[in-house]
Parts: structure tokens; C-alpha cells; sequence
């Protein structure tokens, strides 16, 4: 038997694969086993009702997609009432991810969230718009990433995983902005802004005009993220960003995360979770590794010394 088993702070997963937020619900229960998996991981939840953007909402696009959700949520008191109690009945650790328009409603509903026994870590997704910050991302700003995550971190002990944005100019820097104030984990990372046009009617395909764009096409750019985050903290990364297949999930390992999110595979196929896990331990039984954790953070890189090469991390 291969050990599979990964820790994410004080959170111990049977296995590294989980779902990303936002694509994956309670409806999948009818299709793959919720109990193979390392960790359950629904859609972001808000502190009020949401009916989210106007439709349409996902486009293709090539090697990917392109969505603009806009965090529909039923609401908190659903959330606690309804969501958790459903996930509860399984025995996959349940991560809660949480959006919120404020610092303040962050800590509030972590609190809230943290409180309950069904919960075993909480996923802060600071992509999105803080609207005492002029609309600007949490996660753009080292400074109010700290000052967010130190805020919560002082109303739970619970594990706290700090989803980032891709968005930036360098993320490394707000990567320690999150371990500085008290994260445990770093999801790393969200989907990058895109745009797609219809050449027919001169609009764009997606009705909020801009979304996220996920899939295979962003994988080396989140493998480059992977990379560039581990150099700088100590923080367990969980990847997330065009994993279709066990490789793919290896090769984040490789480049320094200790777990992997699947998303856009699952609507391509929405058992895939379980198809990698499986793809995982042949590779595993193939180069005869025993524990999975001997990966990460394994990739080979030659050390170079022309110092004008751009691609050089060190």
C-alpha cells in the first residue's frame, strides 16, 4: 500500500485531492464516492443571499473556460442549516470557503463557520472585492491580506487556508503577508481575468463582459506560481488551476504543493477526482515511491549562473 496521506496544517487528508470551490456540490454525491476523497470543498459561501451575475455565466474557450458566477449563495443561515449538515454525513474532512465584502464580515463569519463542530478548516477566498477598499481585491494588497487573515486568525483556531490571486504582480509577497498573519495553508492559486468576444455579434460571450478563465491553458502559469510561493514560504500550498489528469497533479507536487484541487475536469468529466487519484497511485507503484509526500517540492532545476536569465527564481 502506497501512502497517500498529507497534512495541511493540523488537518490530516487520507489523500492530497480535493474539489475546487465552486465546482463541486451536493448533486455529485449521486455520481462518485464523497468518502474517497481528501477533503470537501463547496462552492464559497456569503454572509447574505446572492443571485450572482447575469447569465450567460461560462463560456469555452481554448484548453479551458471562462466563468463569472458572481459567488451565488444561498446565504449563511442556509449554509449552517442545510450545506453543513449534508456534508457532514461523510467522512472527508469539510473545508468552508467564505467570501465577504469586509474584514470585519471575514472574521464574523469565520467565527460563525469555525464554531461548528461539522468544520475542519476554513478557506479565505481574498479574490474578492473588498467594497470599504474602493472595490479592490483583499488579495491584491499584502497589507490588507495580513490585516485580514490576522483578523480572523484572532476568532478561531481552525485551520486557515488563504486562497490567492493570481492577479499580481508578485505573489510572493502576499503569500507572506498571509503566513505573517497566521495562516496555516495557501491555495494558490484563483483564476486569472480573461475576456472572450463573439466575432458575430460583437459581444462578449460571457454577460458580466469579463470572468476567470480555469483549465488546462493555466496550468503552467500555476505551476510557475507553485513554484515561485514555495521558495518563499513554509506554508503547505494546496495547487489549484488545470488539473485534468494524475500527471498534472504530480507536477504540481513536484513544483512544491503538498495537495491538489480539481475543477474545470470535473465538468468535463465528474467522476475525474476520483480517475487522478487512481492515475496518482500508478505513477506512484511505476517509480516505486512509497509515501506521496517524498514529491513535493522535488522538481530539478540546474542551478545557472548568467544573471540575465529571466526564468531563473533564485
Amino acid at each position: 500500500m502506497r501512502n497517500l496521506e498529507v497534512s495541511i496544517g493540523s488537518l490530516i487528508l487520507k489523500n492530497p485531492i480535493m474539489p475546487a470551490s465552486g465546482t463541486f456540490g451536493e448533486e455529485m454525491s449521486k455520481v462518485l464516492d464523497f468518502n474517497l476523497l481528501g477533503a470537501l470543498l463547496p462552492k464559497s459561501i456569503t454572509k447574505a443571499v446572492r443571485k450572482g451575475n447575469p447569465t450567460p455565466r461560462i463560456c469555452e474557450t481554448t484548453g479551458g473556460m471562462i466563468n463569472s458566477i458572481g459567488i451565488q449563495s444561498k446565504g449563511l443561515d442556509y449554509y449552517q442549516k442545510v450545506t453543513v449538515p449534508f456534508y457532514g454525513q461523510f467522512s472527508s474532512p469539510l473545508i468552508s470557503s467564505i467570501s465577504a465584502d469586509s474584514m470585519d464580515e471575514f472574521a464574523e463569519m469565520s467565527e460563525k463557520i469555525a464554531a461548528m463542530d461539522t468544520i475542519a478548516a476554513l478557506e479565505l477566498n481574498i479574490s474578492c472585492p473588498n467594497l470599504k477598499n474602493n472595490g479592490q481585491a483583499f488579495g491584491m494588497d499584502e497589507n490588507v491580506t495580513h490585516q485580514l487573515v490576522k483578523k480572523v486568525r484572532q476568532v478561531t483556531d481552525k485551520p486557515i487556508i488563504v486562497k490567492l490571486s493570481p492577479n499580481v504582480t508578485n505573489i510572493g509577497v502576499v503569500a507572506n503577508a498571509a503566513e505573517a498573519g497566521g495562516a496555516d495553508a495557501l491555495t494558490v492559486a484563483n483564476t486569472f481575468i480573461a475576456m472572450s468576444i463573439d466575432v458575430h455579434t460583437r459581444k462578449p460571450k460571457i454577460g458580466n463582459g469579463i470572468g476567470g478563465i480555469s483549465g488546462p491553458a493555466i496550468k503552467p502559469l500555476v505551476i510557475r506560481l507553485i513554484h515561485q510561493v514555495y521558495q518563499v514560504s513554509s506554508l503547505p500550498i494546496i495547487g489549484c488551476g488545470g488539473v485534468m489528469n494524475g500527471e498534472d497533479a504530480i507536477e504540481m507536487m513536484l513544483a512544491g504543493a503538498t495537495a491538489v484541487q480539481v475543477g474545470t475536469a470535473s465538468f468535463v468529466q465528474p467522476t475525474a477526482m476520483i480517475t487522478i487519484l487512481k492515475e496518482i497511485e500508478d505513477y506512484m507503484q511505476q517509480y516505486e515511491i512509497e509515501d506521496i509526500k517524498e514529491l513535493i517540492g522535488q522538481v530539478q532545476i540546474e542551478s545557472r549562473s548568467d544573471e540575465n536569465d529571466l526564468g531563473s527564481c533564485h
